[in-house]
């Protein structure tokens, strides 16, 4: 086991002081950056900061709820079929097996706090897509990780 990986057990406790990553956890997943925030086998969270013009396409998590909560900036987000959109101070709630996606398709940077419980496997998931440069090659390996992403073309306006 090498130092940064991530073992996940009992909630520690703790703070994880505001602009730092816990145990120093910070990936770039597709233009992404994603900084993890609680780690446990009961909940991942992560802040996530997401320039203009990125998104995660449709996806399902077949074994966890999946929350976010807006701190800046304003989400485009395909929630089971509908288009709908989320800005500061709004709760996003998609629940375990709920297709959902979702994009800054504004000018301005987004940040959010992200969550999913229980914790599953998406640390681990970001670990194999920390500067991996092919979306392609990202989507393939997910399902490996508990992420099932929808084939091209099922979302309608993605």
């Amino acid at each position: 086991m090498s130092d940064d990986e991530i073992v996940l057990g009992p909630l520690p406790k703790g703070i994880t002081p505001a602009g730092e990553a816990m145990g120093s956890k910070v990936w770039n997943v597709f233009g992404h950056t994603y900084t993890m925030k609680s780690a446990s086998e009961s909940s991942f969270a992560f802040e996530t900061y997401d320039p203009p013009g990125t998104g995660v396409p449709p996806h399902v998590h077949p074994r966890q709820d999946e929350h976010i909560y807006v701190l800046n900036g304003v989400f485009t987000l395909y929630i089971d079929g509908k288009w709908e959109t989320a800005g500061p101070g709004d709760t996003v709630r998609m629940p375990k097996n709920l297709p959902h996606a979702y994009y800054n398709r504004g000018d301005v940077p987004t940040r959010a706090l992200f969550w999913v419980s229980p914790a599953g496997q998406l640390a681990s998931l970001f670990d194999k897509l920390d500067k991996t440069e092919s979306m392609e090659e990202g989507l393939s390996v997910a399902s490996q990780y508990g992420v099932d992403f929808l084939p091209p073309g099922a979302a309608e306006g993605v």
